[in-house]
């Protein structure tokens, strides 16, 4: 359940990376918004994955997939560059997510 929970948290920050442009420095109320619900909801889920995570896993594994999210979506979206670095950035991290996965024993 740790890792559902972890996994979910990842998911909605992906959400609230792509939901801080919108709020155009924090001015406008709606966007704002939904930015802080998104990111209380990603840290909740965080802290709920941690009662059965170490907090060094449960943390690298959350950046990681918020990571690939914003890039993912970036490049799909808003039309970011792809390049070989930025796409061996991608796979060294999905790397590191698979690996923390791997070798940390099961929440």
């Amino acid at each position: 359940m740790s890792w559902l929970l972890l996994v979910l948290a990842g998911l909605v920050e992906v959400a609230w990376s792509q939901s801080i442009k919108p709020t155009q420095g924090f001015t406008r109320p709606l966007p704002t918004l939904v930015c802080a619900l998104l990111m209380i909801g990603a840290v909740y889920l965080l802290a709920r994955s941690m009662e059965g995570l170490p907090v060094g896993t449960a943390y690298a594994v959350f950046t990681g997939i918020g990571a690939i999210g914003a890039i993912t979506l970036g490049v799909l979206v808003h039309h970011d560059p792809v390049s070989p670095g930025r796409l061996a950035a991608v796979a060294l991290i999905v790397g590191g997510v698979a690996l923390a996965r791997v070798t940390t024993p099961a929440g």
